[in-house]
């Protein structure tokens, strides 16, 4: 492709300026070569404006003027209107324009869109993001970037103006991937969450205080991110310097899941991801089921 590395006099577009997009955008601001914002509402592009930002009025119109365009709209739809509509961003983009979406879509409507990127030589980056409004704002973002290794270098500046933390997770797609896994992560304990109030409601807790509890010791301890440490997901060999320390994990955590799928069970509460964890906990470590009795 004739992509060449971004340099800072290079002017950045950023097409959507929503709930993450708008803090996004704002730390763009500063970027020395200049910023052109996009939104459906021309209004919010006000504050933009004041800082020394030009507007553009659609997709294409963004294009003509920026060589790196950062689209962050709501789902796979408009996505693809921005990029490939009729005032989309590929009916001007220049040759060596790279295009990232931030919004979370599905990694086949990255690499179909990368495709149709590919055939105007424009790079097209899957670079979904992680870290909410509030990282937005204080330029504490996690990205991860799926595209070629030109396109993740030549975003890589323009995009540390909003995160802290730019992961290259491979080829178009994986950014994407990396993001789902992610959110996997989250949601499943965001549900975890519900069972656990469900368990501390039924005990007569005040379940306030439990959120209190939870949000202090997982800023100490890291919360699950803690254990993501292995290169892979296989089983632990003897030997490994990862047997120990995630058998003293299993062990603890199946001491305390037995123990609330006890307290749940006299309280009548069902906690079904607690029966799940229980019993996925161990092999999922990678170090099997423990060997010590129920009653020990």
């Amino acid at each position: 492709m004739n992509s060449q590395r971004t340099e800072p006099t290079d002017r950045v577009g950023f097409i959507g300026l929503g709930n993450m997009g708008a803090p996004m955008a704002t730390k763009l601001a500063s970027w020395s070569g200049g910023l052109t914002v996009c939104d459906a509402r021309a209004d919010v592009a006000l504050p933009y404006l004041e800082q020394g930002a030009d507007f553009a009025p659609t997709g294409a119109a963004v294009a003509e003027r920026t060589t790196v365009i950062s689209i962050a709209v709501v789902n796979d739809a408009q996505v693809r209107d921005v990029v490939t509509g009729q005032d989309g961003v590929l009916s001007t983009a220049k040759p060596g324009t790279v295009v990232a979406v931030h919004s979370t879509i599905s990694d086949r409507t990255a690499e179909e869109l990368a495709t149709e990127c590919a055939s105007r030589d424009v790079e097209f980056v899957d670079a979904p993001i992680t870290g909410g409004a509030g990282g937005a704002e204080h330029g504490r973002l996690a990205v991860m970037v799926g595209g070629s290794d030109i396109a993740y270098e030549r975003v890589r500046a323009p995009f540390g103006c909003f995160a802290d933390l730019i992961v290259h997770a491979g080829g178009v797609g994986a950014g994407t991937a990396m993001k789902l896994a992610r959110n996997l992560l989250h949601f499943v304990a965001f549900t975890a969450a519900t069972e656990a109030q469900r368990l501390a409601e039924s005990a007569g807790l005040d379940i306030t205080e439990l959120g209190k509890v939870v949000r202090h010791s997982d800023a100490v301890t890291g919360g699950a991110g803690a254990i993501m440490l292995r290169e892979n997901t296989s089983p632990i060999a003897e030997g490994d310097f990862w047997l120990p320390i995630l058998s003293h994990v299993r062990d603890l955590g199946e001491k305390d899941l037995s123990l609330a799928l006890d307290l749940g069970a006299r309280l009548d509460v069902d906690l079904p991801l607690a029966e799940l964890a229980l019993a996925r906990l161990g092999p999922g470590l990678g170090v099997g089921v423990s060997n010590v009795p129920e009653s020990a």
